[in-house]
C-alpha cells in the first residue's frame, strides 16, 4: 500500500464530520486528536520495531516484550482502581506467568523456531496476546471484586456457615472467570462465519495461502484463550491475598469507587 493511497482514508472520515456538524454533536475534535495521535503512536512504534527487527538481539527483545506486558499491567491497575502499591507486582506476575510461558510455547512448538527470541515473531504474537486478554482481564477483576461488595451480606453469610475464605469465594471467583472469557468463547464459535480475524486477514493480504493463514490462526486463537483465561484466575488469586483482612472482610475501597 502506498503511502499517498492511506491519504485516501480521510475521504472515509468526512461523512462522520459532516454528520457531527449537522446535529451538533461536538466530537470532531476528539475524533481528529484521537486518530492524529494514533498516527503518530504507530509511526513512532514502527520506527522503533524496524530497529528491533534489524537489530534483533535476544535480550533487548525480551526487555521490550517485559516492558509491554508492564505498561499492560499499568493499564489493569488503572482501569481497575487497584492501588499500584498494593496490587502492583502480583497484578504483573498474573501478566507475565502466562504470556511468557505460552508465548514461549507457541514460538518452539506451534511456529517451530528454533530462536524463541526472534524480533520478528517474539514482538507481533506477544502483542497479540497482551492486546486481546487485556479487556477480558480486567473485566475479571472488576466483577470479582463488585460483586462481593455488593453481595457481602451473603458473602457473610457463607462465612457463618463455618466456610472458608476460598469456599465463600468461589460462586464470585467462577462468575467473573466466566465474564471474562465468554468474549472470546462467542468470537471462537463466531470466527469464520461472523469475520474473518486480524492474522488471517494479514496474512491473506500478505501472499499466503487461505490454509495456512486458517492454520496460524487457530493456533493464535486457542494460544489468546490460554493466556486471557489463565491471567484471569492468576490475578484473582494473587490479589484477593492482599484484598482481604485477617478476618476474612473486604478491605475498603479495593477497587477504588467503583
Amino acid at each position: 500500500m502506498e503511502t499517498t493511497n492511506m491519504y485516501m482514508l480521510f475521504f472515509l472520515v468526512l461523512p462522520v464530520f459532516l454528520f457531527n456538524i449537522h446535529y451538533a454533536i461536538k466530537m470532531n475534535g476528539q475524533i481528529a486528536f484521537a486518530i492524529f495521535r494514533m498516527i503518530l503512536q504507530l509511526s513512532l512504534i514502527g520506527l522503533v520495531l524496524q530497529w528491533l527487527f534489524d537489530m534483533n538481539t535476544p535480550w533487548i527483545n525480551v526487555i521490550y516484550i517485559i516492558f509491554m506486558m508492564t505498561i499492560a499491567s499499568y493499564s489493569m491497575l488503572k482501569t481497575t482502581k487497584l492501588s499500584i502499591k498494593t496490587f502492583g507486582f502480583h497484578i504483573w506476575l498474573a501478566v507475565f506467568i502466562p504470556h511468557f510461558l505460552v508465548l514461549m510455547f507457541f514460538n518452539y512448538f506451534i511456529v517451530d523456531l528454533r530462536d524463541v527470541f526472534d524480533a520478528q515473531y517474539l514482538i507481533p504474537i506477544g502483542g497479540m496476546l497482551l492486546g486481546n486478554s487485556l479487556s477480558g482481564n480486567i473485566l475479571a477483576i472488576n466483577t470479582f471484586y463488585k460483586q462481593i461488595k455488593d453481595g457481602e451480606k451473603t458473602y457473610y453469610y457463607n462465612l457463618s456457615l463455618s466456610a472458608s475464605r476460598s469456599e465463600a469465594l468461589k460462586p464470585y471467583f467462577v462468575h467473573a472467570l466466566k465474564s471474562s472469557i465468554s468474549p472470546t468463547i462467542a468470537s471462537i464459535e463466531t470466527i469464520g462465519l461472523v469475520s474473518l480475524p486480524g492474522m488471517m486477514t494479514g496474512q491473506i493480504l500478505g501472499g499466503s495461502i487461505p490454509i495456512t493463514a486458517i492454520k496460524y490462526q487457530i493456533a493464535i486463537m486457542i494460544a489468546i484463550f490460554t493466556t486471557r483465561y489463565l491471567t484471569a484466575v492468576l490475578a484473582i488469586y494473587l490479589t484477593r491475598s492482599r484484598a482481604f483482612d485477617d478476618y476474612d472482610r473486604l478491605k475498603p475501597h479495593v477497587i477504588g469507587n467503583s
